[in-house]
């Protein structure tokens, strides 16, 4: 069973990293380093300042980087004790696909693909309820961890996996700060108005 799935998801990486063509090698390089998709971040940032204020928004940057370095930590670990090989470096598949970059590092599970669904799950949650439009915050990690497969650095696998962590995370994250950051505020105002 566990030899077909590394099959099938051999089969997937083949297909989805072979539709990627040289003229678009440049774009996808570009794609996969988070500082080029800064000023998406700037704007989602703008949004949540704005409807939440200075006060919660600096707890919304703490709790971000909280959940970056928890992912981060999280893959490190399973990438640590997995030893799995990137596609660019795994000999049964680095002669059939096209590898655009390369890394010496783990494949086992997507540090990008984790961060990038935690810190999405979490914004929508805190985004949904002022901006209808919030679902399209989920187009980043989509583009975003895809980026990995195309350049030929990580399995299917290695990003639905890394999609599920994020997701849980950022889902653990969102509780987390409804309940001692909004709750906590809610009943200082109570207390306030009692008084």
């Amino acid at each position: 069973m566990f030899e077909k799935i590394l099959q099938l998801d051999k089969g997937l990486l083949i297909f989805l990293n072979g539709l990627g063509s040289p003229t678009f090698d440049g774009l996808w390089l570009i794609i996969t380093k988070q500082i080029y998709w800064t000023p998406i971040f700037l704007l989602v940032f703008y949004l949540i300042q704005k409807k939440k204020g200075w006060k919660r928004f600096g707890y919304y940057l703490l709790f971000t980087a909280f959940l970056i370095l928890l992912c981060d930590q999280t893959a490190n670990l399973f990438k640590w004790y997995f030893h799995r090989l990137r596609p660019c470096n795994d000999e049964t598949v680095n002669h059939i696909i096209r590898v655009v970059k390369t890394s010496p590092s783990f494949s086992f599970f997507s540090g990008h693909a984790a961060n990038s669904m935690a810190t999405t799950v979490f914004t929508f949650m805190i985004m949904k309820k002022f901006y209808k439009q919030a679902y399209l915050l989920f187009l980043f990690p989509l583009i975003f961890a895809y980026s990995r497969i195309y350049l030929g650095l990580h399995f299917p696998t290695d990003i639905l996996t890394g999609y599920a962590f994020g997701a849980t995370f950022g889902f653990i994250c969102y509780k987390l700060y409804r309940k001692y950051i909004l709750k906590t505020r809610v009943r200082v105002r109570q207390s306030n108005h009692h008084e």
